[in-house]
């Protein structure tokens, strides 16, 4: 399995693990084009703190499950803005107020959106 292909599979397992614990708002944005820093960025809300932290315990415990480790962990304390650095992935969990004020859909809009569909294929 290639470095994109395993970085699709932890794509879709995180996935899996936000929709399991009803994040809301899932976006997927390839910036392998654009970026040295990963080839898929996830970014999706939780509505308070306790779901936020609920949705990062998860992602974590199954991609853990699955062999693929967290390498860093920032904010799970504060829960405002997770950012879960898996290598190839970064998955980010926001409270709406904050997803709203990085707005991180429109500094990284060079990359590629990936329906959710396109990751099945």
């Amino acid at each position: 399995m290639t470095g994109k292909e395993q970085a699709r599979e932890v794509t879709k397992l995180a996935l899996k693990a936000l929709e399991d614990k009803k994040a809301e708002d899932i976006t997927v944005i390839d910036i392998s084009g654009v970026s040295v820093l990963a080839d898929y960025f996830i970014i999706a809300s939780g509505s308070n703190r306790s779901q936020i932290q609920a949705l990062t315990d998860h992602v974590e415990e199954l991609l853990g499950k699955s062999g693929s480790h967290v390498k860093q962990i920032e904010g799970y304390d504060a829960a405002n803005w997770v950012l879960m650095d898996f290598g190839d992935v970064i998955v980010h969990i926001f409270d709406r107020e904050n997803r709203l004020f990085y707005d991180l859909e429109r500094i990284w809009r060079d990359g590629k959106r990936i329906e959710l569909s396109e990751l099945e294929e």
